[in-house]
């Protein structure tokens, strides 16, 4: 029972028996508040990852953000009952990283045994393009399992790694790197202001540096400065053209807005860069030709998507692509993308309009003359 109680102030306990409480009493209802997890992400060579990692937690096929790495790849957060996505628990960032790996996590706030049911089926998942994660169970199973969950390992996916890390980053000067450093740290504990300070210096000191661009870009973001993001993405992409992560966000935020002809030519660009590891690529390039009406190229595209897409990790290439046969009346062929996006995804959020297309496919399948 000590062991599982780890972090949790023991002071708080005290202060909890001093008014009348024993200390097994506190101690018992210190289980049933919210689970702490803790962990480090590493490369495969036991280094750390060259920028922050998002860490998601994954449960049914769905994915849900819970926090990021500080410099050194370390993490912490903690899940509480009553979430904010149904049926699902709350994930709420710790915003402190932790400073020892081995010191053992307790529980804090909620609800214990709701938490324990919604992360029966969730698995841990370090997320940063280039790289292919390990799952990590977080599943608990009683009340002495350990929140550590020790080392999540990154495994590079060959070409891809090298573009993920921009080579602007070796020919810093060290005290722009530093200042990148301090800028990481901050952002991890959630100190916004302070992270764009260093952040600001790191890029003022050494104008090429494109990964400090790069997370310049992602705190503007968080602070919901679109346009600020958008240029620090694009100086990012300025000073390093073989960096491919400005890319992926400034497909991403063309997308959104709607804005089709830089979401084609961010997309093209980026799979020019690499045509074999970012099958999202290959779906932002879809749907921007599809509303450009370029059928051929939009149908093409998704086709590409699909073939790479070894793992299934963009379900939503195999809807595209029916989609754009169904505008071509390749309904047979459309209604077998269908079912794969069902299969693949079937609680997403456009499922239901997936099935309804099915359903109406097969019914005119059937009532067509034999």
């Amino acid at each position: 029972m000590a062991n599982r109680i780890g972090a949790f102030s023991v002071v708080m306990l005290a202060g909890m028996a001093a008014h009348g409480q024993s200390v097994e009493m506190a101690m018992r209802q210190s289980y049933e508040k919210a689970i702490f997890f803790s962990g480090q992400v590493k490369l495969d060579d036991a280094s750390a990852p060259p920028e922050p990692v998002a860490i998601n937690r994954v449960c049914n096929g769905q994915s849900h953000f819970e926090t990021w790495t500080d410099a050194k790849g370390r993490f912490s957060f903690q899940v509480t009952a009553g979430g904010n996505d149904a049926g699902q628990a709350d994930a709420t960032q710790n915003s402190t990283p932790p400073s020892d790996l081995t010191t053992p996590i307790g529980v804090s706030t909620g609800t214990y045994m709701p938490v324990v049911a919604a992360l029966r089926d969730c698995e841990l998942q370090a997320v940063l393009a280039g790289y292919r994660s390990e799952l990590v169970s977080i599943a608990v199973k009683s009340r002495s399992d350990d929140g550590r969950l020790g080392v999540i390992t990154l495994h590079s996916l060959s070409h891809a790694t090298a573009l993920t890390v921009s080579a602007t980053t070796l020919e810093a000067p060290a005290n722009a790197r530093k200042a990148y450093d301090r800028g990481i740290d901050a952002l991890a504990k959630q100190k916004l202001d302070a992270a764009a300070d260093e952040l600001t210096k790191a890029v003022t000191a050494y104008p090429k540096f494109a990964i400090a661009w790069y997370q310049l870009g992602l705190l503007r973001q968080k602070r919901n400065d679109a346009a600020g993001a958008n240029e620090a993405w694009k100086q990012a992409l300025a000073s390093d053209p073989k960096y491919v992560r400005p890319y992926e966000r400034l497909t991403t935020v063309a997308d959104h807005t709607q804005d089709w002809a830089s979401s084609e030519a961010y997309s093209r660009a980026w799979i020019q860069l690499d045509p074999d590891d970012f099958p999202g690529a290959y779906l932002y390039n879809a749907v921007a030709n599809a509303r450009l009406n370029h059928t051929e190229v939009a149908e093409r595209a998704a086709r590409q998507g699909l073939q790479i897409d070894k793992e299934h990790r963009i379900p939503r290439l195999n809807v595209v692509l029916g989609l754009i046969l169904l505008g071509k009346n390749e309904n047979a062929e459309a209604a077998t993308y269908f079912r794969a996006y069902l299969a693949l995804a079937p609680n997403a959020n456009d499922a239901a309009a997936a099935r309804q297309q099915l359903v109406s496919l097969d019914a005119a399948a059937a009532a067509r003359p034999q």
